[in-house]
């Protein structure tokens, strides 16, 4: 991360708020609904698909709840009504799951039967490892109730994601659908890799045993060394944007999918790869998150993960890079 990242890190809960707004407008769409519009608009030319998230999460009533389940709705209604190729990402937390999980289970179903009805996809994001083996569980139970338009995302970093990879290939089948990333969450080194290089490996066979397992396989990675692996590896599987998926063990092809596997990058990371990929024919996906707790959002990235301090810093010194 560097001298400046450091200093950066420990100077942000001291920086006044709208400072805060100007470093996070790169990477957060705004406060609204309108606003992660207007983003998605404005980069449709860019030959991206999208996933709309919004932010907030461990509510502490469900009351709260309620909030995002209707947020979503209103969400998937702007999706059809635009006509954008996008889907959602929700966060098991914020419709209750630490508080309630039946209820948090029904509120997602609520929201993933409206989706299944137009075709659109629902991720479950994946949060630290309290909430691990639960999203899970509520993945799976979702493709019992017939709903299969919706998966989940794994951690690479954890030790348990080898295992989890055969566990939901093994009862979901080639309808398993994954994002796989690294993580943003530092969990403690009893349970997961810590270091870079080891993070980097851990991810590549992640993705090696998706690929092998049948599964839609989200590569979310903005790593140089995870992005030539996965190419690679593509490659090595016959797999690619202008060829059938020749995988025996996959699913079928679904609305708003691509040839079983797409790319992912969040907004404002890594723009110029991701619109190489798009231009190779690659399907690339943005993560759109906004909403009124950008702020909340913004500030925890960085505690739990001290290298973002190193764009922020970017962003306060050379301005001109603080651009999607």
């Amino acid at each position: 991360m560097g001298t400046l990242g450091r200093l950066v890190m420990l100077m942000m809960p001291i920086t006044p708020r709208f400072v805060v707004g100007w470093v996070a407008k790169r990477y957060v769409a705004g406060p609204d609904l309108e606003s992660a519009l207007r983003v998605m608009r404005s980069m449709k030319s860019q030959g991206a698909c999208f996933t709309l998230d919004v932010l907030g999460e461990e509510i502490t009533s469900l009351e709260e709840a309620n909030f995002f389940v209707k947020e979503y709705h209103r969400a998937l209604d702007a999706i059809i009504a635009e006509g954008m190729d996008a889907n959602i990402s929700i966060k098991p937390t914020a419709l209750g799951l630490l508080i309630d999980e039946n209820q948090a289970l029904e509120n997602i179903e609520k929201i993933t039967r409206i989706a299944s009805n137009n075709n659109i996809f629902v991720r479950l994001d994946m949060e630290d490892h309290r909430v691990t083996q639960s999203t899970i569980d509520i993945v799976i139970e979702m493709h019992n109730r017939g709903l299969t338009n919706i998966g989940t995302v794994l951690q690479s970093r954890l030790f348990r994601t080898g295992d989890d990879i055969s566990s939901l290939s093994s009862k979901l089948g080639g309808y398993s659908d994954v994002r796989i990333c690294k993580g943003i969450y530092l969990e403690s080194e009893d349970i997961a890799h810590t270091k870079y290089d080891d993070i980097v490996i851990a991810t590549n066979n992640a993705i090696d045993d998706l690929l092998d397992a049948g599964a839609y396989t989200a590569i979310a990675s903005h790593d140089i060394p995870v992005i030539d692996h996965s190419i690679a590896a593509l490659e090595d599987r016959g797999m690619g944007p202008t060829t059938d998926d020749p995988r025996g063990n996959a699913g079928p092809v679904r609305n708003g999918k691509g040839l079983g596997y797409e790319f992912q990058f969040l907004l404002g990371v890594r723009g110029n790869i991701r619109r190489k990929l798009a231009k190779e024919g690659h399907r690339t996906r943005i993560y759109i998150p906004y909403g009124s707790r950008w702020y909340e959002y913004s500030m925890r990235r960085l505690r739990e993960n001290p290298d973002v301090a190193w764009h922020v810093a970017k962003s306060i010194i050379m301005p001109w890079t603080n651009r999607r």
